[in-house]
């Protein structure tokens, strides 16, 4: 009984939600607190619309069973490139549908918006930029070749230019553990160690929503 207290009071100091039993499907629910994201609609011109599959491959067959309906939702367009080096505001952090963590929308100092992953400890009002050197905070993006050893980073290249697909999902990262001949050698969650090229782009930062 001790133990589930304690649980309880973990679950009471992070960012979620337990709701009381008032049907059957409410028992035991507990939720991510959303209070603190933007509450409205995303920005259009960076959203684009999202076809169901209903569990269905290239050829109509049903691959995933008993898949199908659920609320429609429009795809938000990320930068997972991050190749645009110019500083920007962070004007709101936004849920997504289409995955785990939260995302964030960043403005230009020339009024261009964008969206990115937002990583741990970003807020509202703060500035982030890519370049190939710059501060090691959360938001910031640089090549490996310009990172400490040792940085927790997220939303990481494979190829160069090609954008990021290591560690998108909430609460995910990687560290930077060492460099060798070109290379960046990166610890995955997993404990395995993984070559990507030093020329590749990554984020500074864990991925937000770590609670999911």
């Amino acid at each position: 009984m001790g133990n589930l207290s304690t649980l309880w009071a973990a679950c009471n100091d992070m960012a979620l939600k337990q709701y009381k039993p008032t049907t059957p499907g409410r028992r035991g629910l507990v939720l991510v607190e959303r209070s603190e994201l933007h509450n409205g609609k995303p920005v259009k011109a960076l959203t684009k619309g999202l076809t169901k599959k209903g569990g269905r491959n290239n050829h109509g067959r049903i691959t995933a069973r008993r898949r199908g309906g659920g609320a429609k939702r429009s795809y938000r367009m990320l930068d997972f490139k991050r190749r645009r080096f110019e500083t920007a505001t962070v004007e709101r952090l936004e849920y997504d549908p289409n995955r785990s963590g939260f995302i964030a929308l960043i403005k230009y100092g020339n009024g261009d918006l964008s969206y990115i992953l937002a990583p741990q400890r970003l807020a509202p009002g703060d500035t982030v930029v890519a370049g190939d050197r710059v501060d090691v905070k959360p938001g910031n993006a640089m090549p490996l070749s310009s990172m400490p050893i040792g940085t927790i980073i997220h939303n990481v290249e494979m190829k160069p230019g090609k954008g990021g697909q290591i560690a998108r999902s909430a609460g995910t990262y990687v560290q930077l553990v060492g460099r060798d001949q070109g290379y960046a050698i990166l610890r995955l969650t997993s404990g395995e160690q993984r070559l990507v090229r030093a020329e590749c782009m990554a984020t500074v930062g864990a991925v937000s929503n770590p609670d999911n």
